[in-house]
């Protein structure tokens, strides 16, 4: 029997490290898998050009996480305790005039009958005058009759549409006189209790998904790379590593949803059908959704775009305005800025200006900030009128993958920043039925004794523990939340 050598047979082994024609391997020929003559040198540690990609942790500096019971969470927040109302004048109503209550001192329509009864005594303001009343009628109507002490008629008021004010500062009764002894065309109108007032409001939960897979082929083929994640998974990783930035983008969006989320509105098509989140028109009702923190503001709070509208907050004088309009709302003294780059330099140019040694060069001593040491030029916080205020940096303002992009392409409606009030409020939980504290920003996640939906996570799969006929193995997160923006209008958004 003839046996026949093969023609692909490995090349001869030489005893010596000797160039010889029969031990050469032709690294040129493909069908040998050697194309390259030098193996590439493989560098193990990964390069972490972007730094710290996550941009979560702004939520957790200025508020709390709290468990909730329900997919809906409602507070109650108090209305204002003094009477103000918006209105017009009329110069020939009843003998002296009338003022008609159009809406509230915040500009919300009246839905229910105003708090203004008959003896009280009033400030009328319009045109630059104020007139010192007394309110001798009020009808079930919103018009009030007054009886100027001053003058005979409110002959220097204005009667523009809407361009008056009415505050109530007391009342004022005769010797025995008593509710009953009001007569007249007062009568119909008798003096009645106030009811304090309030408002209610709420948001609701949003289900967050996401999961990352590795077959199991993979799985089984182990490529060591060094790293150093922003999830914790520092040192050699395998296959994880990819499973550690899933998890860190899944945190992000948590905080992103809570910022940017809005529910959708009556024009929108997107709501539920059968069970299901749907953009369609055979979608539910609208208003599904969360509601984040910038719309919030944008809704309930306050929005400033500076004085030159290049950039907020970053005038002295758009500083005053933004004191004017916090003393119109909470007056809460110790107020947290959260801005981008260019409003953070700005805001220090601004306060540098304030040194009459800054225009000329670097001021010394102050702070014993000599010539030896590193100048340090920007700030951390300042003081106007009795309000403090502490600036951070917010990445994700900055950050060109994240809102900085999106800022740089719509530069009229960017957002350059908040400034969030520090401390509590005094709320009433519909819930827990009585009045709470809590943080003005919080959220809440949706949690019982058996579960907790704050960051849900579980594996699937036939990879390791075999849960599935799957090849493969899923680690999948969820997340149920809402963010609670207590007492908006101490809120201000820097557009």
């Amino acid at each position: 029997m003839a046996i026949t050598a093969g023609s692909g047979l490995n090349a001869v082994l030489a005893p010596q490290q000797q160039a010889l024609a029969s031990n050469y391997i032709d690294f040129t020929d493909g069908s040998t898998g050697w194309e390259q003559q030098y193996l590439p040198d493989l560098m193990a540690k990964e390069a972490e050009v972007f730094g710290n990609r996550t941009v979560s942790g702004f939520l957790s500096q200025v508020g709390a996480e709290e468990a909730s019971a329900s997919d809906q969470v409602v507070w109650s927040e108090q209305g204002r305790l003094h009477l103000s109302y918006v209105g017009t004048i009329d110069l020939d109503g009843d003998t002296n005039g009338t003022f008609e209550c159009v809406t509230d001192v915040d500009g919300n329509a009246l839905t229910t009958t105003h708090g203004i009864r008959v003896n009280d005594v009033v400030l009328v303001a319009s045109a630059g005058y104020v007139s010192k009343c007394l309110v001798v009628e009020t009808p079930a109507s919103a018009v009030v009759s007054l009886e100027a002490y001053g003058e005979a008629v409110l002959t220097n008021h204005s009667e523009t549409a809407s361009a008056a004010t009415l505050l109530v500062i007391g009342s004022h009764f005769g010797k025995g006189q008593s509710y009953s002894d009001i007569t007249g065309a007062a009568a119909s109108s008798s003096r009645t209790s106030l009811e304090p007032t309030f408002k209610s409001y709420g948001n609701q939960m949003q289900i967050l998904k996401d999961y990352y897979a590795v077959s199991g082929s993979d799985a089984s083929q182990v490529g060591w790379v060094e790293v150093t994640g922003e999830d914790g998974q520092n040192g050699y990783l395998w296959y994880l590593k990819a499973e550690g930035d899933t998890r860190a983008r899944f945190t992000d969006y948590l905080e992103m949803t809570m910022l940017e989320a809005e529910k959708s509105a009556a024009a929108s098509i997107i709501g539920f059908a059968d069970g299901q989140i749907r953009g369609s028109a055979d979608a539910g009702a609208n208003g599904v959704g969360t509601q984040g923190l910038f719309d919030a503001i944008e809704t309930r709070g306050n929005v400033t775009s500076g004085i030159t509208g290049v950039n907020a907050a970053t005038d002295l004088a758009e500083f005053d305005a933004i004191l004017a309009e916090f003393d119109n709302q909470g007056a809460i003294e110790e107020n947290m800025m959260f801005v981008n780059r260019a409003t953070s330099l700005a805001m220090d140019d601004m306060l540098a200006s304030m040194n009459s040694y800054g225009a000329g060069g670097t001021s010394y001593g102050v702070f014993d900030n000599s010539e030896d040491m590193a100048l340090n030029l920007g700030f951390s916080g300042f003081r106007r009128g009795s309000y403090d205020f502490y600036k951070s940096d917010w990445k994700y303002l900055n950050d060109k993958a994240t809102r900085g992009k999106i800022n740089s392409t719509a530069t009229s409606a960017a957002i350059r920043g908040a400034i969030i009030p520090a401390g509590v409020s005094s709320v009433y939980d519909q819930a827990l039925g009585k009045n709470m504290k809590r943080p003005f920003l919080h959220v809440r996640y949706r949690a019982s004794n058996t579960e907790s939906r704050k960051f849900k996570t579980w594996v699937t799969g036939s990879v390791g523990a075999t849960t599935s006929a799957l090849d493969a193995m899923e680690v999948h997160m969820l997340s149920e939340r809402c963010l609670v923006t207590q007492g908006a209008n101490n809120f201000m958004l820097l557009k």
